[in-house]
């Protein structure tokens, strides 16, 4: 009876855990900034959209919101001042808006000598982070389906390695967080990651405001949810198996 109120009470838990790091996974708001440069050339290679589709330039007075995550790195122009997190919401954002694939971002992306004058020199940095974001959402899944799996047969295998998964998917996405603040913060040229090959054609003093965005917090709210879940299943699952003996 306590074994099963115990499982009840960590499927809840890792299920909304592993449900807000799909969330973090597949949205494209981990961070988030707005600069005033505003200038984007046309047939610009490294920050081109498409092979028929390509940039203007925009007033310099406009304001320019970039967003990023794993699969996107997408920016949109508006009016108004510096702006807050609450700028990116879906429903607020101005139209059109443009978008590339991020995975990787910032390696060189357009044809050309390498390395490439935007290359950034934390995309090895970036990149352990991408590796790290594929296996704790894989560790994540595999979990839940074995326990999903063993939960109606009360299998006590099923629990212990199923809570491992789970585990283990918490403490990957504990490191994610932890690099991202530590790129964020400390690793990162903030303002000549956002501005890129368009910096030559700022002011020097644009200022550029970055933010964590809501990608970055649904990621850090599963953790303990993740890792209390894993920890519940594997202490069921040993308790289930001494009771076997």
């Amino acid at each position: 009876m306590k074994a099963g109120i115990a499982a009840f009470v960590a499927g809840l838990l890792g299920g909304t855990g592993v449900l807000l790091f799909l969330i973090a996974f597949g949205t494209d708001y981990w961070l988030l900034a707005t600069e005033t440069c505003g200038v984007f050339e046309r047939g610009n290679n490294t920050l081109q959209t498409g092979e028929a589709e390509t940039l203007t330039e925009v007033r310099k007075e406009i304001l320019t919101f970039h967003h990023e995550g794993f699969f996107w790195r997408c920016w949109f122009f508006g009016e108004g001042d510096v702006g807050t997190i609450w700028s990116f919401w879906y429903t607020s954002q101005a139209h059109p808006k443009y978008c590339m694939h991020g995975y990787l971002f910032p390696m060189p992306v357009a044809l050309g000598p390498f390395p490439h004058p935007s290359y950034d020199t934390t995309a090895v940095y970036r990149g352990f982070w991408t590796a790290f974001i594929t296996v704790a959402v894989a560790a994540s899944l595999v979990g839940g389906f074995l326990l999903v799996c063993g939960v109606p047969f009360v299998n006590p295998r099923f629990y212990k390695v199923g809570g491992g998964f789970l585990l283990a998917a918490g403490c990957l996405f504990l490191l994610l967080v932890f690099l991202f603040v530590m790129w964020k913060e400390f690793a990162a040229d903030l303002q000549k990651y956002i501005l890129l090959e368009r910096s030559e054609k700022c002011m020097d003093d644009v200022p550029v405001h970055v933010y964590y965005g809501w990608s970055f917090m649904f990621a850090a709210a599963g953790v303990p949810l993740v890792l209390l879940s894993g920890l519940l299943f594997y202490l069921v699952g040993r308790d289930i198996m001494k009771s076997l003996e």
